[in-house]
């Protein structure tokens, strides 16, 4: 709506500088008000793609130690363990809200409205802020089952699983900017020895915990994707349990096949995930060295960022492709699957070994 009352402030300084003074009969003047509009509209629609242009970049990675290195040096605060991980989970938020365009996922006027590939790789973003959240909630920031969660997290979780796509009363900004302020207060309490309140326990059961969850995510972005050009796979639903039942029955033979509607939207969910997960990571690569060192897993946690890493190169078609495997054309989504699968199969690897003794 201020758009709208812009252009018609716009559009009757116009009148009154040009058409008035020219002292026009009633005919001709509604002839110049339709060029004026006319102008402004083309104007509008031209300002309406240059920023759409603008939004539609995906923001640049940042190195999760120097940031994490400039916020304590603000507040005259030591990097304890956690430090870098929870300082990196609050950029990660703050570039998902104030990135160009800001967040576009509620948008209700143009030309956030028409967009979809920034608005689902938010979405893919704010899926792996959920499940850190989660599992600094319910097992890292705690000692045992039996200790009380930390009334920070408490605030900050749930806050972060608001939907996505709400615009008003309240929109999901505000929610979002609440957990960030939650997350800040744990990291001050965190960094704050003196009333040890706030922890960040770095265990290997913990690690092993939250790596299960993203496992599961990877495996799911994995087949979502490969389902680009259609496939067939066996049920293996309950393989491996000879017991094993089901609510409703299933065929043997599944076939998948993504809407075309929806290809470039996976795809760019995929690509934030992976954006957002690899920061996560390097930053666990620092908080949980020891542990990583000692169970001989530093390098498999390494390997699982670089193919994380390559999901993030350029581009260059303007729309994601979709040809078939060995087809004359490429297709992006069994390429981003390619990278997504690996790193799951390397994250298997990495929860074994943390398992181990």
């Amino acid at each position: 709506m201020k758009i709208l009352d812009h252009l018609f402030d716009v559009y009757d300084r116009l009148r009154q500088l040009i058409v008035k003074p020219l002292n026009l009969s009633e005919h001709h003047e509604q002839h110049w008000a339709v060029r004026i509009i006319s102008g402004l509209i083309i104007v509008l629609i031209v300002v309406q793609i240059i920023f759409g242009f603008l939004w539609n970049s995906e923001p640049d990675a940042f190195d999760v130690v120097d940031n994490a290195s400039a916020i304590a040096s603000a507040h005259n605060e030591d990097m304890v363990t956690g430090y870098i991980t929870t300082a990196t989970l609050i950029k990660v938020g703050e570039i998902l809200l104030d990135k160009p365009g800001g967040y576009l996922s509620n948008d209700m006027m143009p030309p956030g409205v028409f967009m979809d590939n920034i608005p689902n790789w938010e979405f893919g973003v704010l899926v792996q802020m959920r499940d850190l959240a989660s599992a600094l909630r319910k097992d890292i920031s705690r000692s045992q089952s039996q200790s009380i969660e930390d009334k920070d997290l408490i605030i900050a979780e749930p806050r972060l699983n608001f939907d996505n796509d709400s615009w008003l009363l309240p929109a999901s900004e505000s929610e979002y900017r609440t957990a960030l302020k939650a997350l800040r207060s744990y990291l001050r309490r965190l960094a704050d020895t003196d009333k040890q309140d706030g922890q960040f326990f770095a265990r290997a059961d913990n690690l092993k915990d939250w790596l299960a969850l993203v496992e599961k995510r990877l495996g799911s972005l994995s087949q979502r994707l490969s389902a680009s050009v259609g496939q067939q796979r066996i049920n293996t639903d309950l393989a491996g349990d000879a017991e094993a039942q089901q609510s409703t029955p299933a065929a043997s033979i599944v076939e998948t096949k993504t809407p075309w509607t929806e290809i470039d939207d996976i795809f760019y969910e995929a690509r934030g995930s992976a954006w957002a997960l690899s920061h996560f990571l390097k930053a666990v690569e620092t908080d949980f060295q020891d542990i990583l060192q000692k169970k001989n897993a530093l390098i498999s946690l390494r390997q699982i960022i670089r193919e994380l890493d390559a999901t993030q190169d350029t581009v260059w078609s303007p729309v994601i492709l979709n040809g078939g495997g060995f087809g004359f054309f490429a297709n992006h989504s069994l390429v981003m699957a390619n990278y997504i699968s690996r790193a799951n199969a390397a994250m298997i690897e990495l929860r074994i070994l943390l398992s181990q003794g």
